[in-house]
């Protein structure tokens, strides 16, 4: 799955065109005159606006796969720490690319789903909570995780408050009274904010410590 320049360039504006106006609001035509490119040339790449978009959610796929297994590869790492690393890197993804975030929710919310994205969406979900059974399970097997955890709703607590704390974020913003500070400041700070929050969520939720205590 290599894409040279060209392509990557028209992913990214057909990526940005989806989160504005959704998949089907969007023509091929639309992206061709943002990408400044003819009509043809998105059918000799890709053939369809379908496989346009099965493209993006390779891309995205391969990126934040590649990055988590790193981490958990990473023997000098303890399983918390790799949990840690890997809370940093989806509040990274998810909040450094909004415009990926909007097309996810955007199908999850619509009535009038896609069956093709509806079925990236549904493969990516798959994916991010094997990866999270993995890390619990090694914490697990290292002795340092309780054992009754639920896989698929950390998976849920990590990427539904990131989600909810995009699609919030201007009310965020409001009640903290953040108004003053400037986009990129107010973007790192939430960045920060979530980090601690969710460490101390998942930490008390995973960690055996605690449950030792009792």
């Amino acid at each position: 799955m290599d894409y040279n320049a060209k392509q990557i360039q028209i992913i990214e504006v057909a990526e940005r065109l989806f989160a504005q106006k959704g998949f089907s609001g969007t023509s091929v035509r639309d992206i061709a005159q943002e990408a400044d490119i003819n009509v043809s040339m998105i059918s000799y790449y890709f053939g369809s606006k379908e496989k346009l978009i099965e493209a993006l959610f390779k891309i995205r796929t391969v990126e934040s796969r590649s990055r988590i297994e790193t981490i958990i590869s990473n023997d000098d790492l303890t399983p918390i720490q790799k949990v840690y690393i890997l809370i940093d890197s989806v509040i990274e993804r998810l909040m450094g690319n909004q415009c990926f975030h909007n097309i996810m929710m955007r199908e999850q919310l619509s009535s009038e789903r896609t069956p093709i994205i509806s079925d990236h969406i549904m493969n990516l979900k798959m994916k991010n909570t094997e990866l999270m059974q993995t890390l619990i399970t090694g914490g697990q097997d290292a002795g340092v995780f309780r054992k009754n955890i639920d896989f698929s709703l950390m998976t849920t607590t990590l990427y539904g408050t990131i989600n909810q704390a995009i699609a919030t974020q201007h009310f965020y913003r409001k009640i903290n009274h953040l108004e003053d500070l400037s986009e990129e400041e107010f973007q790192n700070l939430m960045k920060r904010k979530l980090s601690q929050h969710l460490k101390n969520l998942f930490k008390l939720t995973v960690s055996n410590e605690h449950q030792n205590q009792h």
